[in-house]
């Protein structure tokens, strides 16, 4: 196989056959906390892109140096410097979403995506190939979150990304926007998606 095949293959198995959240279930806490709107859930996803992205990519550059009895805490490290970096960059740029987001930012921290992904992914491959890994993973979950944030917001609020298609008379279904609506929307989305990309995948 050509590494661009290769690539490719790292790359949509994120999006399609391993989706984070559709598929594999993973980072539920920020999945579930978050996602009342499309642009929550996508303020979280990007955030999560980028702080996968960037510690995949440390982990694959410093793997060699790093002892085995100190890999995990070592990986928690340097997700967490990139956590702080993302958290100061939306209270200084983004205040809005950061209040919004709240303690979701810091405990991006201890996703078990961006973990399960350097454990499992970024130690053991090369530099290419874990930034590759990452956009993919971080792309998929940046996906899901805001569907799934949107879905929630059209059918809870009757807008999307804060825009009103709806007048403020209609009975809109509130139940979604509230913590039991994530769960139900998150199942019916899940099983949507798994029969859509089953023939794909």
């Amino acid at each position: 196989m050509s590494n661009a095949s290769k690539y490719k293959s790292t790359f949509l198995r994120g999006i399609i056959r391993e989706n984070p959240v559709f598929v594999m279930l993973l980072g539920m806490c920020p999945t579930l906390g978050v996602t009342s709107s499309a642009f929550n859930g996508l303020g979280m996803g990007v955030a999560t892109l980028f702080v996968l992205l960037m510690s995949n990519t440390v982990v694959s550059l410093v793997k060699s140096q790093i002892p085995a009895k100190v890999r995990i805490p070592a990986f928690i490290v340097i997700i967490a410097a990139f956590v702080t970096v993302v958290e100061m960059i939306l209270e200084a740029y983004i205040p809005l979403l950061y209040e919004q987001l709240g303690i979701f930012i810091p405990l991006i921290v201890v996703n078990c995506l961006i973990l399960g992904r350097a454990e499992a992914f970024a130690s053991k491959h090369s530099v290419a190939s874990s930034a590759v890994d990452a956009l993919g993973m971080g792309l998929g979950f940046t996906m899901a979150l805001t569907v799934l944030g949107g879905t929630r917001e059209i059918l809870g609020s009757g807008s999307l990304f804060g825009f009103p298609f709806v007048g403020e008379e209609a009975n809109m279904l509130i139940l979604f926007i509230l913590p039991p609506g994530a769960f139900i929307a998150l199942a019916y989305l899940a099983a949507v998606f798994n029969k859509l990309t089953r023939k794909i995948a």
